[in-house]
């Protein structure tokens, strides 16, 4: 991107690579419509995409997957990434991100591909989550529509027999100058270029619709553009989700349980002003809290049976901005107010707070922090702040998975593997 357009976008999205891969690669998504991918140990930007629409959210997935080396024909450990834009469309990349050392010996940087598209949503994607295994994503949009991915399913062939589609058989020449689309290189910066291959899939979802990824070289040497167009690619539309929740506002807030597989919770805009809970095997809702607010986040706490939501518009009488629930109790067990009519716009978790000494200490004792344990969330707030809460309870419950987690449903229960003690057998 050039100095002009950079000065003339802004960033709507970040997103951090997984903590297995060690790459601390940084996705940043712009109105414009470009995605940069940077890492804290090179000088610049590694790969740019540049989107048909503007960027509206970014996911990482949290763990690494192995796939074929673009280059090597071996199978490497590659980030994958999920790009929202603000038609409803998600893109699903991965990334082969080849360290320093193995460039200066290969003169490869490694490639950005493009595997899919997802097109079930008619209006803005608002939030993108990851389950923590990898093995599943939700979406949610201003279409009030939450679904539902499974990754193995999603990226497998269609039982459907293949159909064409139309809107995407122009030829990229055709496309519209609009849409911010690179030139093709030239010769002699092809002979410059760096040698990325595509990974081409035959599975094909609908049909292998007309997009690519093509690089050129540009003013910094670190910089790849990849723009989504030609061959290569799944198309995929609706019905290729497990499961799809329609709420009565927008799903920006979605977070999967990190103790209790199946367990996932959305929030939902100023028109639902609640929270959902959905078991993702079979669909079912668990429970609804009613909060009154537009639900702008969800944090589940690691160390106990909790969940953190921030809250945006609200009732007058509605004066909290935090509030941490039990689960399965759905019982309110924290409430944070915020002065005037200040809004929590988004939240994250932090593992430690913002004046932690250093110094690791056990319970009870002088050095000992909780936030040091537990970690607090952090809360970019409407009167442009960003504040630092410890928000989970003082006493701690116990972690292992048991009955009631489920909404107290003996056949959600019995579907995850657990038994209860005593239990009825209907013959």
């Amino acid at each position: 991107m050039d100095g002009t357009a950079r000065r003339n976008s802004y960033v709507t999205s970040l997103s951090f690579s997984s903590p297995e891969g060690g790459h601390s690669i940084l996705a940043i998504g712009r109105n414009s419509g470009h995605v940069g991918l940077w890492s804290l140990f090179d000088e610049g930007t590694r790969f740019e995409s540049q989107q048909p629409h503007a960027v509206a959210c970014l996911a990482f997935k949290p763990v690494t997957t192995r796939r074929m080396s673009a280059k090597f024909g071996t199978t490497v450990a590659t980030e994958e990434l999920l790009v929202g834009d603000e038609l409803g469309n998600v893109y699903y990349y991965a990334v082969e991100w080849v360290e320093n050392l193995k460039v200066d010996l290969h003169g490869w940087h490694g490639a950005m591909t493009l595997l899919a598209k997802i097109s079930v949503h008619s209006q803005q994607i608002c939030g993108l989550a990851w389950s923590h295994e990898g093995d599943s994503f939700a979406t949610g949009a201003n279409d009030n529509a939450c679904c539902l991915f499974v990754v193995k399913d999603l990226l497998a062939p269609s039982q459907k027999p293949a159909r064409r589609l139309q809107s995407h058989r122009r030829p990229l020449q055709s496309l519209p100058r609009s849409h911010g689309l690179p030139e093709l290189p030239s010769a002699e910066a092809s002979q410059r270029r760096w040698n990325s291959s595509i990974i081409s899939h035959s599975n094909d979802a609908t049909e292998v619709s007309p997009v690519s990824l093509t690089y050129r070289v540009v003013s910094n040497p670190f910089i790849l553009r990849a723009i989504p167009g030609q061959s290569g690619v799944l198309n995929i539309g609706e019905g290729r989700e497990k499961h799809k929740w329609i709420h009565s506002a927008a799903i920006k807030a979605i977070a999967f349980c990190p103790w209790q597989h199946g367990l996932l919770a959305t929030g939902g805009g100023s028109n639902d002003r609640a929270i959902h809970f959905y078991h993702t095997f079979s669909g079912a809702c668990l429970a609804t809290i009613n909060v009154q607010a537009q639900v702008t986040s969800l944090i589940w706490s690691t160390s106990r049976h909790e969940i953190a939501a921030t809250f945006g518009y609200a009732q007058p009488e509605h004066p909290y901005r935090i509030a941490v629930f039990s689960w399965p109790e759905c019982r309110q067990v924290v409430a944070i107010p915020f002065g005037n009519d200040m809004r929590a716009l988004h939240a994250i978790p932090y593992p430690g707070g913002p004046n932690e000494k250093g110094k690791k200490a056990r319970e009870g004792e002088a050095w000992w922090s909780r936030t040091n344990e537990e970690g607090c969330i952090v809360v970019a707030c409407s009167d442009e702040s960003v504040k630092f809460h410890e928000v989970w309870t003082g006493r701690k419950k116990s972690m292992g998975a048991g009955a009631g987690l489920l909404g107290g449903s003996d056949i959600l229960e019995s579907l995850e593997g657990w038994d209860k003690e005593d239990k009825m057998v209907i013959r």
